[in-house]
């Protein structure tokens, strides 16, 4: 790798961003044994916006709320909120590992929703690459795997959340990325903490409780942060391909601190979707590269 290269300064921030996520999903799967699914939710966004919002205010300006596509930006932080709380949901029932790896089938959501969202006809390549992520989710939830539960549709609707969330950010060209940042917690907090007097808040909350609550939020709005500061400094399409070794720590913290471990078919199941999500991402970053042009609209 040359010196100058652009992986050389982004890639750490890259991978230490999947550090933070991973450990966001898993200190968020350890509380929610014992707290409400909102109360964990409203603490990773009141987190994430205590840390996000200095940042964006510095490196954007003190216009950095102004946005051109309010309606978007507040749809699209929506669905990240629908997306998280049923993540979240979803792990109170689910291994960390297998859960995670449902939500990475994400981009090919986004490959079946990009016709009625953007009016965008898919690729071949981009039709392969979902049909073997669906190939890898059918592996995953056979009967008797760990994910064979009901719970496992919440996964999905979150990684159809996420879609939505991924192919709406497309529509926010003319908005900086600490404009979009700023939204993202903003819709969350505000939503949630305008509900927290009506929710159902636990008794007693432990000093360790309240440490790991504060933790959740910090994680999140430190992973945002990370990311964000990555896509400053490489292309996506450069970066995009490591996002699937959050795998490796998923896996490690849920052997770690749950003592879950995929079998053999689960595995299997697993590296179908990641694989199927790195080769659409090195097959968008060629399409790219040769100046292909974009997806057709039709009409």
């Amino acid at each position: 790798m040359e010196s100058d290269h652009p992986l050389r300064r982004a890639l750490p921030m890259f991978l230490l961003a999947g550090l933070c996520f991973s450990t966001l999903d898993a200190t968020a799967k350890y509380l929610i044994r014992d707290h409400t699914l909102f109360i964990i939710v409203w603490a990773r966004y009141a987190g994430q916006m205590l840390v996000t919002t200095p940042i964006a205010w510095r490196m954007g300006g003190p216009g950095f709320w102004r946005t051109r596509h309010l309606r978007v930006q507040l749809v699209r932080s929506l669905c990240l909120v629908v997306a998280t709380a049923c993540f979240f949901g979803g792990l109170r029932y689910l291994p960390l590992a297998e859960g995670s790896a449902i939500a990475f089938l994400a981009p090919m959501f986004a490959i079946a929703l990009s016709m009625p969202v953007l009016g965008e006809r898919p690729t071949r390549a981009q039709v392969m690459s979902a049909v073997a992520g669906f190939a890898g989710i059918l592996i995953l939830v056979r009967p008797g795997s760990a994910v064979f539960h009901p719970a496992t549709a919440l996964i999905v609707l979150a990684a159809i959340s996420n879609a939505f969330y991924q192919l709406l950010t497309r529509r926010l060209p003319q908005d900086s990325a600490h404009t979009t940042l700023f939204y993202s917690a903003l819709v969350g907090t505000a939503l949630l903490s305008a509900a927290l007097p009506f929710a159902d808040a636990p008794a007693r909350i432990t000093l360790r409780d309240g440490a790991t609550l504060v933790a959740l939020g910090l994680l999140a709005g430190l992973g945002h942060g990370l990311l964000i500061g990555a896509y400053l400094r490489a292309p996506a399409s450069l970066v995009a391909p490591f996002t699937y070794l959050q795998m490796i720590w998923a896996t490690a913290y849920g052997f770690l601190v749950f003592g879950q471990l995929p079998d053999g078919v689960s595995f299997l199941g697993m590296a179908v979707i990641v694989a199927s999500g790195v080769a659409l991402v090195v097959h968008e970053a060629r399409r790219r590269h040769r100046g292909a042009p974009l997806p057709r609209r039709p009409g």
